[in-house]
This record gives structure tokens, C-alpha cells and sequence, in this order.
């Protein structure tokens, strides 16, 4: 359905002063702090997850060497999405509209649309990533305590549950530094990044910057400041929609990744039968993760 002059009486209109609705700031590629970027060139990517050896053994004298396999565990599968969002203007709305600006200014809706619905695909995997229908290759809930592996299970979620706090996050990042590979030998992993929503950017700021512990009367000092953890600080993402969920960024490589298929292209064609002018958006690129390991959430509990 085309715009129409009907649906822009006031625009019409000589005494008009200003247009306003359409003229809102916008956040900007939250997403670039949580994903790697990389491009595509085909309908799909898989990475595959390869596991390496065991722990070596001893050889006793005289005897064989033992021999360990290495294998494929699961595959990670980013499906690309086309996104697309168009409008039109009818022949008559462009001839008598006395402003020449309503393209100019629907074109940039336009924009904002698209802009805004990759910045909430972005969160899907972490809003549906403790139970809501995000997995990782692996079948498992991206956020899980059993993972599993060859050599048994693993865990990128607090065992039990917590909101954000000094307690909560230490036990985050001790997590992160016990995390484990396919075959049981351990990771040299660590936090670098919190993810939070709005609502937790006031407690995250004590917690990453206060020189003492928080809301203690004790003199301790603030371990997690002292000792330069989480050293990328926090960043505040405006469209997680849990108040109380938050994410760690770990330096694990092959994490959270975005695939970009066709970057955004704009298109404007006239059509011959109507008149009508019409507007088109279109993009396609895909969210997800490789290795569960480079992101460590909590649900929170309140």
C-alpha cells in the first residue's frame, strides 16, 4: 500500500511549521561489541569443531607408544536471512506535496528500521540463550552447565543462578578460568568484555570502578578493579529486554560471530502502471556462535 496524500493532510498544508517523529538518535552497532564481523559469499557458513589429543601417557620401556584420535564434534551453522522493508508514495502525494522532502524523510525511516531490527536479531541469542531456543552446534542451550565434550561436560553459565554483583561476577570469571577444551585439558581463558542491559550499567559501574568493595564497611580493596579483570570494562546494550541478565565477552576465539552476506542496498523504482514511487531496503547476514566458550552469561534471579 502506497502513502497518500490522505495520510498527509498536515504536510500538504502552507502554514506548516515543522515535521518531527522521524528525526529520533539511534543507537548505533551495539552489536559490533559483542560479535566478530566476517563476510560470506554463499547461502550458508559451517564451522566445524575439532578436538585435539588427550593428555600424553606414560611409555613404559620396551613398550608401544599410544596412539589418541582426533575428531569432529559438532558443526556451528549460520543460515543467511535476507532483511528487507520497503514503502511507497503515490504519484499524486510527490506532485503536491509543497516540501519536496517526504522521500527524503521516509528514506531515512526507512534506515532506522532496518538499523533497528539487526540490532534486535543481534540479542536474540542472548535472550533465547538459557532455554528460550538458541543452541549452539552442539544442541545445547548456548548458555548451559553440560556442554558436552569427549571428555564429559563443561559449563559457560553460573551453577546456580545470580544477579550481578561483586560475588556473582568473581565466580564468573573463576568459571571462565576453569573452562576446559573437547578433551578435558584446560583453557587459558578470560573475561575481557561484560555485556549488560541499562538497567545494571549503575551496578556494574560501582562494581568495575569503586577503589573499596561495595556497599562493605570493611576496608577491603576492590579485587576485581585492583587486579585489571574484565579490562574492557562493561558495555551497556539497549536491547537486551531481561533487567537482570548479564554477559562476559571471553577472550576464547571463534565466539560469537555475524556473517554479512549482501551489506545493506537501497533501491527506488518508478512504477509505470501507478505512478507510485517506490522505496526498498534489503540486507542479509546471520547472527550466532562457533565456540560456546567465548561467552559466559547469568540469567540473573530477581
Amino acid at each position: 500500500m502506497a502513502i497518500s496524500r490522505g495520510q498527509l493532510v498536515k504536510e500538504l498544508e502552507p502554514g506548516l511549521n515543522a515535521l518531527f517523529g522521524l528525526e529520533y538518535k539511534r543507537y548505533e552497532n551495539q552489536h559490533a561489541e559483542i560479535y566478530a564481523t566476517e563476510t560470506s559469499d554463499r547461502a550458508f557458513e559451517e564451522e566445524v569443531m575439532l578436538s585435539g589429543f588427550a593428555n600424553a601417557q606414560v611409555k613404559p620401556e620396551g613398550s608401544g607408544v599410544v596412539f589418541d584420535n582426533a575428531q569432529e564434534t559438532y558443526t556451528a551453522r549460520y543460515t543467511m536471512e535476507t532483511v528487507a522493508l520497503a514503502f511507497a508514495i503515490t504519484e499524486e502525494a510527490v506532485e503536491d506535496n509543497l516540501y519536496d522532502r517526504l522521500s527524503s524523510r521516509y528514506t531515512k525511516a526507512l534506515a532506522r528500521s532496518m538499523a533497528n531490527t539487526k540490532q534486535v536479531k543481534a540479542v536474540n541469542p542472548l535472550i533465547n540463550g538459557f532455554g528460550g531456543g538458541f543452541t549452539s552446534g552442539d544442541g545445547s542451550n548456548l548458555f548451559a552447565t553440560n556442554h558436552p565434550t569427549i571428555a564429559g561436560t563443561t559449563s559457560n553459565t553460573l551453577a546456580t543462578a545470580a544477579d550481578l554483583n561483586e560475588t556473582s561476577l568473581e565466580q564468573s570469571l573463576i568459571d571462565i578460568a576453569a573452562f576446559t577444551d573437547e578433551r578435558g585439558l584446560k583453557v587459558a581463558a578470560k573475561g575481557v568484555k561484560m555485556i549488560i542491559p541499562s538497567a545494571l550499567q549503575f551496578t556494574a559501574e560501582r562494581i568495575m570502578k569503586s577503589e573499596g568493595r561495595v556497599a562493605t564497611a570493611d576496608n577491603d580493596i576492590n579485587a576485581i578493579r585492583s587486579m585489571g579483570m574484565v579490562p574492557q570494562g562493561y558495555r551497556v546494550n539497549n536491547f537486551l529486554t531481561d533487567p537482570n541478565a548479564f554477559f562476559i565477552i571471553t577472550d576464547v576465539p571463534n565466539g560469537m560471530k555475524h556473517f554479512i552476506r549482501t551489506p545493506i542496498k537501497t533501491a527506488m523504482e518508478g512504477d509505470f502502471d501507478t505512478g507510485n514511487l517506490r522505496f526498498k531496503a534489503r540486507e542479509r547476514y546471520q547472527f550466532g556462535v562457533s565456540d560456546f566458550r567465548g561467552i559466559f552469561g547469568s540469567p540473573g534471579i530477581s
